[in-house]
């Protein structure tokens, strides 16, 4: 690495500095969980077994089990009466009973429609569980290790599933709502599987934890198959440093996080490009709605997410490197095609400011819809990339959004607890998006997004679809054929300097301290109110005062420099006014870019007689303004570590000083016009 490019990473670490103090904040903390590592990677998907069960899960009440099957087809009903006759006989009335009687790998647990409490499992930790040693996260549970887990399963979930190998749980109901694990908001998990390879869930619902429905973690092989999770503080289904999993036709909703979250998925794929020869876990069929995010995933690494359908979320599917502690930062490899991200436009927000989700969980109405947002989010986005590389989004249908269908932006290695000086600007790199539609549905009726991209413009090697409609910037890498060729590619360090201000801003959230960030249009700020807004304000006023002095002190009695002063104000109240925007978008933040320059430079023509080096400063201004509208507007300047609005921000607060003295300076006395004084009497005469 040059010594230039470690100067300019050099700065992207103290600003990453700034983002840090944020993003760690207590309340912005997502998943913590004691240190594991990813499988060997030996295991594989498995398959559903149709045989007989070898443990059954039942309850008693013939005439409720009666009752609950009335509606089933024949078939059906009859079985289910034969396994309970069985179950009555020699089952179990718990699932954590049937668990715990698993005595060797393939084994099948059979549930009977019913409602599952796990009334032995509910009470809070008594004797020697009640005082584990154990580190606490930041919301408070304790991250306990594989031992503390098995010494006190029942601490912090309903079912415990811990080393138990190619174990099938299914429920014998017609549809996934005919058996139901209710943890009653009493416990963190309705049901963990650690460390269990091999495990399959099918067709059951799980809900009302104050975490996870259902948890997979530290496992090499496992499926979901047609199971609902809903109704949690945290997430729907979690599935963590895990390999050779597979969702499939599942459903979530009302989640304070996301419904489906496979974070640290195996990291198989790092250091390859786009030729990936098999990912970690497949997500297909799966419908996941009304949370904060559909989907997401710190350090979501080899995903194949396909054929589902994000909606009603604030933000349709994300994927990150922001939160340290995961196994496999930064994201790589998620490969998204032919889903459905539509309408993600919910804004659970006001939820937190009223004081609703500062009530206990089960007080709060998530049952009615209530969700309480864990982290910060920026509603109305279809897909959200805080920090990832090598992500394939193509075929996707993306509609309906009030902000953006996609979102890309960096994530320092600070942030993730990562101080090397060479990782720092080490995401948002090789992320393309080609051959989604955008802005209709599937049957083509135009359903249009605010704008179809809003990128921060750090990293290199991204690249958009040549018919992406609105975005910021105006100008977007084109992907070429095959995938890698980008056209005007880019490669910078650090994004743009007010999205960065609007980012480290917008981060400042904290769902247990009730604290929403001031100033971000995430959050309800609108006009004067808005970061983006407020800095341009300052700026333009900063220079207007200052000009405004130069003129009226050196160049008032010059038209050109009456007509630049008027075009420069132009500018910077046009620019002003496109900050109220919610993504700057369009023709209006380039046109103010013009003007200015424009402004400037005619500026600088007019100081070169008096002030030279300040007119040469000044022309440089506005060379360096119009190279920033050209960057944005027209063609984004290949190979660049830095953006010109960088630049051009540092040579406004040099012009400021400079201008600032040659106005405060004394104005050089002008030679009398009046005729000589009458020369002295020579020497030597009459006098």
């Amino acid at each position: 690495m040059s010594w230039t490019r470690r100067l300019l990473v050099a700065l992207s670490v103290v600003l990453a500095a700034l983002a840090a103090t944020l993003l760690t904040a207590p309340g912005a903390q997502a998943h913590e969980e004691r240190p594991v590592t990813f499988p060997d990677g030996s295991g594989s998907v498995p398959k559903l077994r149709t045989g007989e069960p070898d443990l059954l899960v039942c309850k008693t009440d013939r005439a409720d089990l009666v009752r609950r099957i009335s509606g089933f087809p024949a078939a059906l009903k009859a079985r289910n009466l034969a396994l309970f006759d069985r179950c009555v006989r020699g089952g179990h009335r718990h699932l954590q009973q049937a668990v715990d009687a698993v005595d060797r790998p393939g084994m099948t647990i059979a549930v009977l429609p019913g409602l599952y409490e796990e009334q032995p499992s509910l009470p809070p930790p008594a004797g020697a569980c009640a005082s584990l040693e154990a580190p606490t996260s930041a919301l408070g549970y304790q991250i306990l290790s594989y031992e503390q887990q098995k010494q006190c399963p029942h601490n912090q979930n309903l079912v415990a599933i811990l080393g138990k190998k190619d174990l099938q749980i299914e429920g014998t109901g017609a549809s996934r709502l005919d058996v139901v694990f209710d943890a009653k908001y009493a416990k963190l998990n309705a049901i963990r599987a650690d460390e269990s390879d091999g495990i399959y869930f099918r067709n059951f619902t799980a809900q009302r934890t104050t975490f996870n429905s259902l948890y997979v973690l530290a496992g090499d092989g496992f499926v979901i198959d047609d199971v609902l999770t809903r109704w949690n503080d945290e997430y729907g289904f979690l599935t963590f440093a895990s390999d050779h999993g597979l969702y499939k036709n599942c459903e979530s909703y009302g989640n304070g996080d996301s419904g489906i979250y496979p974070g640290s998925a195996s990291d198989i794929n790092n250091g390859r490009g786009y030729d990936v020869p098999r990912y970690s876990i497949e997500i297909t069929g799966c419908r996941s709605h009304h949370n904060m995010v559909g989907y997401s995933g710190t350090a979501g690494d080899s995903v194949w997410v396909h054929d589902n359908e994000f909606d009603h979320n604030m933000g349709g599917a994300s994927m990150d490197s922001a939160f340290p502690g995961h196994p496999g930062l930064p994201q790589n490899h998620a490969r998204f095609e032919r889903n459905l991200i539509h309408d993600n436009n919910q804004n659970y927000y006001p939820y937190v400011a009223d004081g609703t989700c500062a009530e206990p969980p089960v007080e709060r109405g998530y049952e009615r819809g209530v969700v309480c947002p864990q982290i910060s989010m920026p509603p109305g986005t279809g897909i959200i990339t805080a920090g990832g590389n090598w992500n394939l989004y193509e075929n996707n249908w993306v509609y309906g959004h009030q902000r953006a269908a996609f979102y890309l932006s960096a994530v320092p290695a600070f942030v993730r607890g990562e101080s090397a000086w060479g990782k720092q600007a080490d995401t948002s790199h090789h992320n393309r998006y080609a051959g989604n539609h955008l802005g209709v549905d599937r049957t083509g009726t135009p359903r249009p997004n605010r704008a179809d991209v809003w990128w921060d413009g750090q990293g290199g090697g991204n690249c958009w679809q040549a018919d992406a409609g609105a975005s910021s910037p105006g100008a977007l890498p084109v992907c070429g054929t095959p995938r890698g060729e980008v056209s005007g590619g880019s490669d910078r360090l650090i994004g743009e300097p007010v999205k960065l201000a609007q980012l480290l801003v917008c981060a400042d959230y904290d769902v247990q301290a009730r604290r929403l960030p001031v100033g971000c249009d995430w959050y309800g700020a609108r006009g004067i109110q808005r970061v983006e807004t407020q800095l341009a304000l300052a700026f333009a006023v900063v220079l207007a005062l200052v000009g405004g002095a130069l003129w009226w002190r050196r160049l008032r009695g010059s038209r050109v420099a009456g007509a630049a002063a008027l075009v420069g104000l132009t500018g910077l109240a046009l620019d002003v006014a496109g900050s109220t925007l919610s993504l700057a978008s369009g023709p209006v933040p380039a046109l103010a870019l013009v003007l200015t320059g424009t402004g400037w430079t005619a500026l600088g023509v007019t100081l070169r007689a008096e002030r030279p080096a300040l007119a040469w400063t000044t022309l440089s201004l506005g060379a360096l303004t119009l190279l920033d509208a050209f960057d944005k507007a027209v063609l984004m300047i290949p190979w660049t570590p830095l953006s010109p609005a960088w630049l051009r921000g540092l040579l406004a607060v040099v012009w400021v000083l400079w201008a600032l003295v040659a106005s405060s300076a004394r104005t050089p006395s002008r030679p009398s016009r009046r005729a000589a004084p009458a020369a002295a009497t020579a020497p030597g005469s009459a006098g």
